[in-house]
């Protein structure tokens, strides 16, 4: 049920939810967890209603507050990464573009059974575009998921290059390093615990010194750094990344890595002695974003440099007390390859486009919208379709823009289709889990990792 005013809603939580003085109490938390919570998420998605749809996310963040579940900084883990006091595993990022509620349970599941203790959510600034996912619903969808699938404890949600634009930042630096500073503070009042700061789209190999070609690179990521660090709540540590390398360009180097953080660190103690810097450091080893489709719509074979990966991962910990490189781009690389990360100390790997591939590819997912989703996009996406690329790879390229148009029709899908699809991709979530060597780090997590009870403001539609 989408509830479409806040009489309505009020009358949904009677016995289950109250509230009181800017906070929830749950009643009944067999009905909460069983339908009130799927009707609150879907009313932060669909009701027409600003203000019910705010209050309806108030209801979902508190209420699984009550129940111990709070978005959280993975920094002291990766702090203590650092130090070397825990590894041997590497921390999946999963990017949920489409069927975010029911995709995030599944993510949930596969980590309850396989006793996973950190796993981050993240949402990239593009994708926050083209799935019409705002930081705000993004949050509420992931805890949503929590309180349904029956989670308990620490969630991490996080920003995915929240990057600069290089050509906006040419025509006007000022103006687009507003909008990222916008951004960076929309996400942090919606519980976003966890940034990386993407300004390697600035590296400019035509300076003479990896330094200078660096330098804008190093010296933004420590201005947004110290904004975070500004913003972040009482008694929270956000947990920032930085960038030497955009995905897809030329590999990164030890050099390249010294530099940025040689400078990023002068820059951070010109603004205080006390601002803590950032917690890992994402390189480019040879991915590309999505994969390199093929003239059929498969994907090329990619092949990694995980010698520069783990000679990285090393020298950040060893140096500068980082939890190492972050890998992305990689959701669509062989199986074979994943238990290759943990082997190499890579810290994190950012996994996105391989999920939605599955989603939209399953023999589970109705023909006729299949259909109507590429006729939208030969219709509406046409101008994006190089001169060269065949309709496969026109199609593989731009369908992640279909989820925000095609929102309604996917998170209403029958609930068998949604049930079958999410099954494929919980023994996916397993399968990377077990290689990545995260199963049974669930006590690691709850050593390292206390959420701080972050308060919010009840809305003007619970009050009275």
């Amino acid at each position: 049920m989408i509830y479409e005013n806040k009489d309505q809603m009020k009358k949904g939580c009677e016995n289950i939810l109250a509230c009181d003085d800017d906070d929830v109490r749950i009643l009944d938390e067999g009905k909460f967890q069983s339908k009130l919570i799927d009707d609150l998420i879907y009313t932060v998605v669909f009701s027409p209603d600003p203000g019910t749809k705010e209050a309806a996310a108030f209801l979902i963040r508190r209420g699984a507050a009550a129940l111990g579940i709070m978005s959280a900084s993975i920094q002291s883990l990766y702090e203590a990464m650092g130090r070397k006091e825990v590894g041997g595993f590497t921390v999946p990022a999963i990017n949920l573009r489409g069927m975010t509620y029911d995709a995030a349970q599944a993510v949930f599941r596969a980590a309850m059974k396989g006793n996973v203790g950190p796993v981050l959510f993240e949402i990239a600034r593009s994708e926050i575009d083209y799935t019409s996912q705002r930081p705000q619903e993004y949050t509420c969808a992931i805890t949503a998921a929590a309180v349904k699938s029956g989670w308990r404890g620490p969630i991490f949600i996080q920003g995915d290059h929240f990057q600069i634009n290089a050509k906006k930042f040419a025509a006007d630096a000022d103006k687009e390093t507003q909008t990222v500073k916008n951004l960076i503070w929309e996400a942090i009042e919606s519980g976003f615990y966890n940034i990386d700061i993407d300004t390697s789209t600035l590296v400019d190999l035509s300076q003479p010194t990896i330094k200078d070609q660096q330098r804008t690179n190093f010296s933004l990521a420590a201005e947004l750094t110290t904004m975070i660090r500004d913003l972040e709540p009482e008694g929270v540590t956000i947990s920032v990344g930085g960038e030497i390398g955009e995905v897809g360009g030329k590999n990164s180097t030890v050099e390249e890595l010294q530099a940025y953080m040689d400078g990023y660190l002068e820059e951070l103690k010109k603004r205080g002695d006390d601002f803590k810097g950032i917690s890992k450091i994402s390189v480019q080893t040879g991915t590309t974003h999505g994969g390199i489709p093929l003239a059929d719509g498969t994907v090329a074979e990619v092949k990694i440099d995980f010698d520069v990966l783990e000679k990285l991962s090393e020298i950040s910990r060893l140096k500068y007390g980082l939890s190492g490189a972050v890998q992305h781009g990689a959701s669509t690389l062989p199986d074979e390859a994943f238990d290759r990360f943990p082997a190499t100390g890579t810290a994190e790997i950012h996994l996105a486009t391989g999920f939605q591939n599955m989603i939209l590819d399953s023999k589970k997912f109705p023909a006729d919208l299949r259909t109507k989703i590429y006729d939208y996009l030969k219709t509406n996406m046409k101008d994006e379709r190089k001169e060269k690329d065949t309709e496969e790879q026109f199609i593989y390229k731009t369908r992640k823009k279909v989820f925000g148009p095609f929102k309604l029709e996917l998170w209403h899908l029958p609930a068998d289709v949604r049930r079958g699809i999410c099954a494929e991709l919980e023994r996916q979530f397993a399968f990377l889990f077990d290689k990545l060597k995260v199963n049974n780090t669930r006590g690691i997590m709850d050593k390292y990792i206390k959420p701080v009870d972050v308060p919010l403001k009840m809305p003007a539609a619970l009050k009275g």
